[in-house]
């Protein structure tokens, strides 16, 4: 029986995954990655050669490196898919039927308040630097809509539209998320006006910095389209300026936007579609800030409490 080797054969997965299923850039990268740290254990790549055992013992160095156990039980997801795949696709036994992933605490997602958002807001633009015009655009975006940084780097001009309702029009935005679903959001007055600000007055300069045209809506300095690096970064400066660099995560704007939203009294589905989740489980984790945040209350105003 001819080898099946480890390394050709995960390249073939990660084909398949993008062909196939239509995952993202990011989702490949990542798979790519604990591919490439199994192949370097396995002190032999024939895949014919893996057995339980062996998935067992890769788990155990992933411990005695230090790593935690999310980060673990996302390398074995990563080799469960790909030993389904391999199965599937070759006449080789699946060495992960018995590898389970290991519990953990759940961390709840950190949102920062209202009047933290504004401030970071504020301190994203100064008038003296017509550049940071781009900046307070893409973080009023980010907490209007819920986008991830990585959605947010990836809206085209023509993403942005305005529909009509019976209440009159909204303008929405169309994002595109992990496993390259489409959805459409509604973004808010503030984030409108900023982005438009942005695009009269600073993008049609940064364009004209690049001989090709870019339908990106954020463009970085050079006219090409701004990257989830240095997005974070923009973010980043301006939580240091009013000193919530320790509190700012690249995905704080969206634990934010889902809380304030059920905070509001917004129907947990209707955020459930806002954020793109595929179940309302994985939204749920917000209402437990929410209840927190009730418990605390009753406990310092509560006579009896």
């Amino acid at each position: 029986m001819p080898a099946l080797r480890c390394e050709v054969t995960a390249q073939a997965f990660l084909n398949y995954c993008v062909i196939e299923r239509g995952l993202a850039d990011n989702s490949i990268a990542a798979y790519r990655r604990d591919l490439d740290k199994f192949s370097q254990f396995l002190t032999d790549d024939d895949l014919h050669k893996v057995t339980g055992e062996t998935i067992t013992e890769f788990e155990a160095s992933l411990r005695i490196s230090g790593m935690s156990d999310g980060s673990i039980n996302r390398v074995l997801s990563t080799l469960r898919s790909f030993f389904k795949y391999v199965t599937q696709e070759f006449t080789v036994p699946n060495p992960t039927l018995d590898t389970h992933s290991k519990k953990t605490h759940r961390r709840l997602p950190k949102a920062l308040s209202i009047a933290e958002i504004v401030s970071l807001i504020e301190a994203s633009h100064r008038e003296s630097d017509v550049i940071t015009l781009r900046d307070r655009a893409m973080i009023e975006l980010l907490y209007s809509s819920g986008a991830r940084v990585s959605e947010l780097v990836g809206i085209n001009l023509n993403d942005i539209s305005i529909m009509e309702s019976a209440d009159g029009s909204v303008t929405t935005l169309k994002l595109r998320g992990k496993g390259s679903k489409e959805r459409l959001v509604p973004l808010g007055s503030f984030a409108t006006a900023a982005i438009d600000d942005y695009k009269v007055r600073l993008r049609p300069m940064l364009s004209a910095k690049n001989s090709k045209t870019n339908p990106a809506l954020f463009l970085n300095s050079r006219g090409g389209r701004i990257t989830r690096q240095s997005a974070w970064t923009i973010v980043l400066k301006a939580a240091d300026a009013v000193g919530l660099a320790g509190k700012v995560s690249p995905h704080v704007f969206r634990h934010s936007y889902a809380t304030h939203l059920l905070d509001g009294g917004a129907d947990i589905r209707v955020v459930q579609e806002l954020l793109g989740h595929a179940s309302v489980t994985t939204t749920q984790i917000y209402t437990l800030i929410t209840i927190d945040k009730v418990r605390e209350s009753y406990s310092m105003s509560h006579p009896r409490a």
